[in-house]
């Protein structure tokens, strides 16, 4: 027998203020011709999420067909089958709100998304969660005719957790996934699942973007110091016994050393060893005398302007809290061991109680700051992916934003200097446009 009715789609609601790009379109129809598989790698600040929004909406109208389809208030009786689920993962807490007002600023009636974290568990037609929230809820994956895996590349082979994800993706490849991320190292085998499962089906990369206009010239100011003599001594201690204790292991890899702590005996000890010392040096690069006095000097050469600072410890930007504030200078330290709900307070007050943001890690995924166009790096980072993420939080373009102001201070003469060159890698120095430019700071 043969039943018919409306089919009841939220996501045919959406209707953006604006035209899409080309390069926009032709992403979308480059995920819908590969079946409907693949991964989105756009620049921070180039519409990746539009992208997933377009490709939902695309995919229900293709997957009913263009029946009648609209979107009623009235659901009760609805059968989940009448429906077309989508299910939105992010890493961050604070990214799901921002979604949601998206979504309903497109045209998505507020009652057809749900938010499923914490204590908040509302499985509606669009459903955004946090990976993970997820983890411990899999079925969600199984339910939903569409998921969209946003940062995908924070689901590498380290990440073992979140392994499971792609097993349960893999037990119907019918099912829409899209993956999403500013940038992926496609030769990196710690993402090797990734690229087999969701290969990548278009790149708009921030080279691409910033020779477009599509995003501010991001301006680099290489800002060089000195270890201070204690500092020195110590970092050449440190790294002397990482060396020494690498040989005596045998390898240089940290995932290699790691391995050798769960098993035991002599090797363990010395593994347990080195990673102290690499921990010792990693939070003696972020936190060096000079490095703190120099940011100090910069966020004075911007009054009352909003600054992105990023480091790689709580203990760093702790030290450069208490320093700014000894300078008068009010700032706020943001990582993921403070409240969701005092987050949202401290992000309220940035540019208006306060100018300058510490942030561990918890800005550099996804959160739109669009006015914030000056960044200071003090952390010592060769992580490409984090690179990118903290460029692309300054240079996203407005109408009053024409250019970005990042700022990198390193220690001369120590593995610091890669953050640098990373940086350099990222954006690409060479644009033959004259459109990066890369210039010295003296504090």
């Amino acid at each position: 027998m043969i039943v018919e009715f409306k089919i009841l789609i939220a996501i045919l609601n959406l209707k953006f203020p604006f035209e899409l790009k080309d390069d926009q379109r032709e992403a979308v129809n480059a995920w819908l011709n590969n079946n409907f598989r693949g991964s989105i790698i756009y620049s921070t600040g180039t519409g990746k999420t539009e992208i997933a929004f377009e490709c939902a909406r695309r995919l229900a109208e293709i997957k009913y067909n263009n029946d009648i389809m609209c979107y009623s208030k009235d659901t009760s009786g609805v059968k989940p089958n009448q429906k077309f689920g989508i299910l939105f993962i992010v890493p961050r807490i604070v990214l799901i709100d921002q979604n949601v007002n998206r979504l309903v600023r497109y045209g998505l009636p507020r009652e057809s998304i749900g938010t499923f974290f914490g204590e908040q568990k509302e499985i509606r037609e669009i459903t955004i969660s946090t990976y993970q929230s997820v983890i411990n809820r899999l079925d969600l994956i199984r339910d939903f005719d569409m998921i969209i895996l946003d940062e995908i590349h924070l689901l590498s082979e380290t990440a073992k957790e979140f392994s499971k994800i792609f097993d349960i993706i893999n037990e119907n490849p019918t099912k829409g996934i899209l993956g999403l991320t500013a940038t992926i190292n496609e030769n990196d085998s710690r993402y090797n699942t990734i690229i087999k499962t969701l290969p990548p089906v278009k790149k708009y990369l921030i080279k691409d973007a910033v020779t477009d206009g599509r995003l501010a010239k991001p301006h680099v100011v290489s800002v060089p110091v000195n270890f201070t003599e204690s500092e020195k001594k110590i970092y050449n201690e440190t790294s002397t016994k990482i060396s020494s204790l690498s040989r005596k292991l045998g390898v240089f890899d940290p995932k290699r050393i790691s391995i050798f702590l769960f098993k035991g005996g002599y090797n363990a000890k010395l593994a347990k060893l080195w990673f102290e010392n690499v921990r010792k040096r990693k939070e003696l690069l972020s936190s060096a005398q000079n490095k703190m006095l120099s940011a100090v000097n910069i966020v004075k050469k911007h009054p009352s302007e909003p600054i992105m600072i990023f480091s790689e410890t709580i203990e760093s930007i702790k030290k450069l809290e208490k320093i700014l504030d000894s300078n008068g200078i009010a700032s706020r330290s943001i990582h993921n061991k403070i409240p969701a709900s005092q987050r949202k307070k401290i992000l309220e007050e940035w540019g208006k109680v306060y100018y300058p943001l510490l942030s561990v890690h918890t800005l550099e995924i996804g959160y739109d700051i669009p006015e914030v166009r000056i960044a200071i790096i003090i952390s010592n980072s060769s992580n490409f992916n984090q690179v990118a993420q903290r460029i692309g939080r300054v240079i996203r373009k407005t109408y009053r934003k024409n250019y970005a102001l990042i700022y990198v201070i390193y220690i001369r003469d120590s593995k610091d200097s890669s953050t640098l060159r990373m940086v350099k890698s990222t954006i690409d120095f060479s644009d033959r446009n004259n459109q990066l430019k890369l210039t010295s700071f003296s504090t």
